[in-house]
């Protein structure tokens, strides 16, 4: 029996390469495009064009078509949610929102809204593991040992505001933490610390103990490491299989052309280049 799985695309190259996936395991692909996604159409049996301000319409596409299943990827941005005043969305989308917008609540509302329409939402990265990164040193250059400090302190912090929902990216220089992600995402997190600490800076990516992947895998790609790269930024470390790599070869060549160390370590930073 066909399988129709309803694909949120948000924006960027992961809803066309998810949707890929999909369509090589059998399933019809029906894509609700929130933005701009190249590549989702050739995959998708259906491209709906899609807005956060009319849920309704989508969730009458979902049945439509039967959509026994549904998968959120690609960047969702929060800003647009925010700029979206009461009167200006639709009642499905107020009833989303009822809650709050933290990602918690927001996904625990979707994951209610769609079960009472008999759909499962589904983890992202059965439709994205090709991209996850391993772990080890991924550039010509690895972290000195004072970047090893940075990364080590970075971690520590950067795992416990993700588990509280507060961002997953912290930027560190000098010993002292420069830049905090929040609502606006990791690379204006990143821009915001170069004018802050200027060259030099460490930046660490991890995940939180509650991480929800059918709503958020984190990610790294080429256009993050041209703003370090802009910024004079000296490392990059994020954890190994739990976090998207896309565009590996592209973004290893911005690195090393910059000078830039990327590592993917699991477990505890116990030690230079070391991970329990």
């Amino acid at each position: 029996m066909e399988r129709a799985l309803g694909l949120m695309a948000g924006a960027g190259v992961l809803p066309g390469r998810a949707a890929a996936e999909a369509a090589r395991d059998g399933w019809r692909v029906v894509a609700f495009m929130f933005d701009e996604a190249p590549g989702l159409a050739e995959h998708a049996a259906a491209v709906l064009p899609s807005r956060i301000d009319n849920i309704q319409a989508v969730l009458s596409g979902l049945m439509a078509h039967s959509v026994s299943a549904a998968v959120f990827v690609g960047k969702f941005s929060k800003q647009r949610v925010f700029a979206h005043r009461d009167e200006e969305v639709d009642e499905a989308a107020r009833h989303l929102a009822r809650g709050g917008l933290s990602d918690g609540a927001l996904g625990e509302m979707v994951v209610a809204t769609l079960s009472g329409l008999g759909i499962d939402v589904l983890d992202q990265r059965r439709f994205l593991f090709p991209w996850m990164v391993g772990r080890g040193v991924l550039t010509a250059r690895e972290p000195d040992e004072k970047e090893w400090t940075e990364i080590r302190e970075g971690f520590s912090l950067a795992r416990h505001l993700a588990t509280v929902g507060i961002g997953q990216t912290v930027v560190r220089s000098r010993g002292v933490t420069v830049a905090v992600e929040a609502a606006e995402g990791t690379d204006e997190t990143i821009r915001r610390a170069a004018r802050l600490a200027g060259p030099g800076t460490v930046v660490v990516k991890a995940v939180g103990g509650r991480q929800d992947y059918r709503f958020d895998v984190p990610t790294i790609g080429a256009a993050t490491l041209e703003i370090m790269a802009e910024g004079g930024a000296a490392a990059l470390a994020m954890e190994s299989d739990k976090m998207l790599l896309i565009d590996r070869e592209e973004v290893i060549r911005i690195a090393d052309q910059a000078g830039i160390a990327i590592v993917s370590v699991e477990g505890t930073v116990s030690g230079s280049g070391s991970s329990t």
